[in-house]
């Protein structure tokens, strides 16, 4: 498959022979994709993310590009810091000249990232923060977001809460933006559902720090009956160990966001907690012709198998090809009007960008823990668990 250079050099030198002469026609200017992340603090997400965008692009510059040109991606690292993301984003808008701009990881710098698109009055598809801030209590007419909120996946976890029937819950959660939303939601939820549960003891860590067996410890004695874990990444993995070791999951019912994706359960292995109830990515469970055809593409390049990171990386790339195409231009004006109401599909299907609130219909997977595995697997259409248009409206208040 050609590269990304190749293509561009084949979209700038198509040659017409004139007289017997050679005229070379204007070089093709690219679509430059700016995209800013926690590369360095978070790789075992954003490295698979970086590589699916990759193939997204090196895909779609081999089909003619979008508008008849080539997409080309620069890419920076925001350092895992909120200023310093602002200070990157401005210097692709400025010096680098990208068209348009995608990325962010951390809830709160993607929170950051987004106030700057409001003030500069520029298009920003976030790609990966979960707190619901970023399309209710702070959103602005400039940012759009693709993957499925804290507020869609906690809801999508509540029927399986609620199915268990325990009444004394216990919390554990990373201190900062995407943890406090992930929480407040599922609180509200549950109690709204079951309204004689109680909230025994919570556990908020400072992110990337935990003290896993101070946490467990504190955990255990409140005697929980059932707990809510939020925690991903290094401290899910040192926290699951802890646990483990003390055996303070034997018995203990768990509902958890995000540990069913690989880029955390792969790392576990034998150590995975079993039946927990999770949200994830089941890639080797997915048989949809989209999935397969992602699927095939990826392990053809990469030599391996894909993490929940690749399906960000490859969707955000597609929808922003998708979102040029229908605006048939990349003025920020002309792309916040054609991603309203936008329809493409992803390796998890269609999906649509809502107009009342900028946030995708993407789903996610959910399943259960059973030898490092998901089993028991659905997919749950984010339209199906998204408030109402009149709700959104009063949030965005």
């Amino acid at each position: 498959m050609l590269s990304v250079q190749r293509l561009y050099v084949s979209f700038s030198l198509s040659a017409v022979l004139l007289g017997g002469g050679v005229a070379l026609a204007e070089p093709v200017k690219p679509i430059k994709i700016g995209e800013l992340n926690s590369y360095k603090a978070q790789a075992a997400f954003l490295e698979p993310y970086r590589k699916a965008m990759e193939l997204a692009v090196e895909q779609i510059n081999a089909g003619g590009g979008v508008l008849g040109r080539p997409l080309q991606l620069v890419i920076r690292d925001d350092n895992g810091n909120p200023s310093d993301a602002v200070l990157v984003a401005e210097d692709l808008w400025a010096r680098e000249q990208v068209d348009v701009l995608t990325g962010t990881f951390l809830s709160h710098i993607g929170l950051a990232v987004a106030d700057l698109a409001a003030h500069k009055k520029r298009f920003f598809l976030a790609s990966e923060p979960l707190t619901n801030k970023l399309v209710w209590d702070d959103a602005n007419p400039y940012t759009f977001r693709l993957r499925t909120s804290t507020y869609m996946q906690v809801a999508m976890l509540i029927p399986e809460a609620v199915k268990l029937n325990k009444k004394r819950w216990a919390i554990v959660y990373p201190n900062y933006e995407y943890g406090q939303s992930a929480v407040n939601t599922f609180k509200s939820m549950l109690q709204q559902a079951q309204p004689d549960v109680e909230f025994v003891v919570e556990q908020a860590t400072p992110l990337g720090k935990i003290d896993a067996g101070s946490v467990v410890n504190a955990l255990a004695e409140a005697k929980p009956e059932a707990m809510f874990n939020v925690l991903f990444a290094t401290d899910l993995l040192r926290f699951v160990r802890a646990g483990n070791q003390r055996r303070f999951f034997d018995g203990l019912p768990v509902v958890s966001m995000l540990t069913g994706e690989p880029e955390y359960l792969d790392p576990l292995r034998k150590e995975a907690p079993q039946d927990w109830v999770v949200t994830g990515y089941p890639w080797y469970a997915i048989d949809t012709p989209e999935h397969q055809a992602f699927l095939q593409a990826y392990q053809d390049k990469y030599k391996d198998h894909p993490r929940l990171g690749s399906i960000i990386g490859y969707a955000t790339i597609q929808s922003l090809a998708a979102g040029i195409t229908k605006a048939g231009s990349t003025e920020d004006a002309a792309l916040i009007e054609a991603f309203k109401g936008l329809e493409l599909s992803t390796p998890f299907g269609p999906i649509q960008y809502r107009e009342s609130d900028h946030q995708s219909t993407m789903g996610a997977y959910l399943g259960r823990l059973q030898d490092g595995k998901m089993v028991d697997i659905r997919y749950i259409d984010g339209a199906s668990v998204q408030p109402s248009d009149e709700q959104v409206l009063q949030w965005r208040k």
